[in-house]
């Protein structure tokens, strides 16, 4: 088999990081919320050098997520902190804003650079175009459906990465939305309105689905109701090439997300012992759905739903 397929997987602090790393993860994504956004925990740069180094002894990589809509006030941080993850060790960074391309390439050259717009990439020649300014990766958006997916990974120049599982974001401001809303309503907002809140949205039309919301340094994040999960046809991503798989932990307990890399870890393993003979086994998925909320349904989410432009 020609491509290598890394499992990679989000984690909140060192303790999770080297839970998921046990469990079977290849590679973890991190970042410091200064110049990342939604992420499940924020790193030091202590925590991070930290981390990489658990990661090199479990012979695995640690991608850094900088994927946040730069200020000219962060820009004025982004050598010093560039420069020092070029000094931990890490191997990659999670970018949209070319500042980040630029500052990786100035302070830390040898760090691999991947393309994450998010919603916006969608086609091959603007991936194989930032290919050509020294990405090495794109990260898919979660917008395209498996025939989209599979029918533009062979012609990509840069690996693909595509998240198959965990919950997405469906909205993003930089405005304080549920404080203003609280204040509007002459509600005291008592504590913080984070990730730990436990908040969440419920529309009119169909209050049987919960949006989770939560407000933190980069604004108000708005989650989808259901998770997404692919295992069931992880097989059509590993034929067509895709490299990099995310399972994606944010507003997971740890337990939840360790059984779903062990979930995905058979996968992997199966495919690459004898892909001809590969066969999705449910029994696979058996400790992610016992610790499924259930008032959170695993789906396709957008892999099987017919786009209109």
């Amino acid at each position: 088999m020609s491509t290598k397929h890394e499992l990679l997987v989000t984690a909140a602090n060192v303790k999770e990081a080297e839970v998921l790393l046990q469990a079977g993860a290849d590679a973890l994504l991190i970042g410091d919320d200064r110049f990342g956004m939604r992420l499940p925990g924020s790193f030091s740069v202590e925590e991070t050098a930290e981390v990489a180094a658990i990661a090199a002894k479990h012979q695995a990589r640690v991608y850094v997520s900088m994927n946040n809509l730069m200020s000219n006030e962060l820009l004025k941080e982004l050598p010093e902190y560039v420069q020092a993850l070029g000094k931990i060790g890490v191997h990659g960074v999670e970018f949209n804003d070319p500042s980040v391309l630029a500052a990786i390439k100035e302070f830390a050259p040898h760090i691999q650079l991947h393309w994450n717009a998010e919603m916006t990439s969608t086609n091959y020649a603007t991936a194989n175009y930032w290919g050509t300014k020294g990405a090495s990766r794109v990260v898919l958006a979660r917008e395209l459906n498996m025939d989209e997916l599979t029918e533009m990974v062979p012609f990509l120049k840069v690996e693909a990465q595509v998240q198959v599982h965990g919950m997405t974001n469906i909205y993003h401001s930089k405005r304080s939305l549920v404080q203003s809303y609280m204040s509007h309503q002459g509600r005291p907002v008592e504590g913080h309105l984070g990730k730990e809140r436990g908040l969440f949205l419920i529309e009119a039309e169909r209050r049987d689905e919960k949006f989770p919301i939560y407000e933190d340094v980069n604004g108000t994040h708005i989650m989808s109701s259901e998770d997404i999960c692919i295992l069931e046809d992880l097989h059509l991503l590993m034929e067509a090439g895709v490299h990099s798989f995310k399972i994606e932990g944010i507003l997971k307990p740890l337990a939840y997300n360790e059984a779903v890399v062990r979930a995905y870890r058979l996968a992997l393993d199966s495919y690459a012992a004898d892909a001809d003979a590969y066969a999705f086994c449910e029994e696979w998925l058996d400790e992610v759905r016992q610790l499924q909320d259930p008032e959170r349904e695993l789906s396709f989410g957008f892999f099987y739903k017919e786009q209109v432009y």
